[in-house]
């Protein structure tokens, strides 16, 4: 992959990671220009940012439209935010798989994705299920480099509440000296930490086809 006058294209740069990962991007002299898709105008849109207001469920007729080297996605919602399961499955499964096809219409050579430790299309869980049928969706694409990242319950500043996240956020130093071997993948990640990763290995020039945990993330940045 080339190392200079990058294009990234960027879901979900409204969202905790995905804020964190365009702030960061900006700042790279290597990148160009970050092309973000979101529901309403970024009225703060940053130097190298070029963002474009669409209706998600329409995300199929920018097919071949979207150059650029790298796509990202970072789109996640819940479904109490989503209204119902139905409305979760659309965000983190349906647009998440219509984004991969995008990148692979024009031949990106990256795609990483946000998905979630746990994630399992054969889990007795809803949340986990989707996560996992959203992964193998994406493999089935012929995307030459897939990197998936599956943080664990995260910590740092959101834009909605999320209690069960508080509260991880809260017992992080009691449990984390517990969590060793195995079980470290099951300690909670900064945001930030996680959207460090992701610029990482947007930027480097190697293509995976690979699945990181959330101890895998850390340890990218460490």
């Amino acid at each position: 992959m080339r190392t200079s006058s990058i294009t990234i294209a960027l879901v979900g740069s409204t969202g905790a990671i995905g804020h964190q990962v365009l702030q960061l991007l900006n700042n790279e002299s290597r990148v160009d220009r970050i092309i973000t898709f979101t529901r309403k105008p970024n009225l703060n849109k940053l130097s190298k940012e070029e963002n474009h207001v669409i209706d998600f469920n329409q995300l199929a007729a920018l097919d071949g439209q979207i150059k650029a080297d790298v796509f990202i996605c970072c789109l996640g919602t819940t479904i109490k935010a989503a209204g119902s399961q139905a409305g979760f499955k659309k965000v983190d499964l349906d647009y998440v798989v219509e984004f991969g096809k995008l990148a692979e219409t024009v031949s990106a050579q990256k795609f990483l994705v946000v998905s979630s430790l746990g994630a399992d299309a054969n889990s007795t869980i809803f949340y986990s299920r989707i996560k996992g049928e959203m992964e193998n969706e994406l493999k089935k694409l012929k995307l030459p480099s897939l990197e998936i990242f599956q943080p664990s319950l995260l910590i740092g500043a959101r834009t909605e509440s999320r209690p069960g996240e508080s509260f991880a956020q809260f017992l992080t130093p009691i449990i984390n000296p517990f969590l060793q071997g195995l079980l470290k993948k099951y300690r909670p990640i900064k945001i930030t930490d996680v959207a460090r990763a992701i610029c990482l290995r947007a930027l480097s020039t190697d293509q995976k086809k690979i699945t990181y945990s959330s101890d895998q993330i850390k340890d990218l940045i460490s």
